[in-house]
Formats: structure tokens, sequence, C-alpha cells
């Protein structure tokens, strides 16, 4: 049973059901021309506060080493292989004020806004949700930035615009998808890359272990 933290910033809290470390796995199953590439993954991911108005976050995923039928039984397991990790920022979209911190490292200037639930009320949408601005970087040269909006327990995010260095894949654009579905993470990844229309890409089942 999650139970809300209630030290936590207002503005975290339309976000506060992914806080802590999930556990699981899930699928790769995307069709590149002729060809689908499909293999099964595990995944922890952390999403994380501190104290700030915004969550870090972060995935690491493996592949399961392949087993061995003629093994005795008390052999090893087979050991994971490392597949892909990525890092970012997830935060609700409002207003700038001057009391926000930045550019760079200068503090922000006069008394906090949205500190109080109340006040992150003033942000709800027409229809019930808040909008969101998500930031993922991957270690193969892509960074994106998502925009969506949360809802209760499901998060839709789509990406913005997508930075590529000179020496990465070719990789155009996203959309994730996240909800609690019977205290269990679910998420799916469509993504647009190596000259394919957006199309699916991976999904997952993740626990809370902490």
């Amino acid at each position: 049973m999650f139970e809300l933290d209630t030290t936590l910033p207002a503005e975290i809290v339309p976000l506060s059901w992914l806080l802590g470390i999930w556990e699981g796995s899930g699928i790769v199953a995307y069709r590149v021309g002729d060809e689908t590439r499909e293999y099964e993954f595990g995944q922890r991911v952390a999403f994380t506060q501190d104290g700030t108005p915004h969550i870090q976050y972060s995935s690491s995923t493996w592949l399961f080493g392949a087993v061995d039928d003629d093994a005795p039984d008390d052999a090893p397991a087979p050991t994971p292989t490392q597949l892909f990790s990525e890092i970012g920022y997830w935060r609700l979209a409002r207003p700038l004020v001057d009391a926000d911190p930045g550019p760079g490292m200068l503090p922000g200037v006069g008394e906090p806004v949205f500190t109080t639930a109340d006040e992150v009320e003033t942000l709800r949408t027409a229809d019930g949700a808040f909008e969101l601005e998500v930031t993922i970087l991957h270690p193969g040269g892509v960074n994106e930035l998502y925009l969506g909006q949360v809802k209760g327990p499901r998060i839709d995010l789509a990406t913005d615009a997508v930075v590529r260095t000179a020496s990465a894949k070719e990789y155009a654009a996203a959309t994730r998808l996240y909800g609690l579905v019977d205290d269990h993470l679910l998420w799916a990844w469509d993504i647009a890359a190596l000259g394919q229309e957006l199309r699916t890409h991976a999904s997952g089942r993740l626990a809370r272990v902490e």
C-alpha cells in the first residue's frame, strides 16, 4: 500500500504515485522493414525527489542470460547482459516565476509560488489533468523533451523535440504511456527510428520494491 509523504513539495503530489524503486520485466518488439526485433528484458526504475519541485528518474535494463539446458541443476544462473539505461527529470508544466532558480546555478528571487495544494490546484486543466514537462537523456547521444499530462494514475507523453549528437543512431520521435494498475507500474514506449514511422517499441510491467 502506497502512503503519501506529507513532506513532499506540493508540485510533486500529482506525480507522487510514481515515487519509489520498481523492478520487473518487459518485451521489445520493434519492426524495421520486414524484420521484427523481439526479446525480453529485466528492468529497474527509480523515481526519486530531493525536496525540489521535480522528480529525478533513472532506468536500467538488461537481457537475461541464455539458459543451457544441459547444465547441472546446481550450475550458477546465467549472467545478464546490460542493455540500456536512461536518466531524466519530470515536473509539472507551469508559468515561470522569479523565485524559480536558474539559469545555471543562479538562485531564484522572491517567495516561491505553488507551494500549497490550493495553489497547485490552479494548474489543473479543464479535463482534470496536470500538464507535464519531461526530459530524458540516453547514453547513446539522444536527448528527448516530452510534453504531456498526468491525470490520476495515468501519464501520456509525446516528444516535442529530440536532439541527437552526430554519432547517435537515427531517432526522430516517441510517445510514452505510464499507468498504475493493480499496484503495478505498466508502461509502453513507441518510437520513430531507423527510418520507420512511429510504432510499437517496448513495454513493461514493474512492481514497487521500495
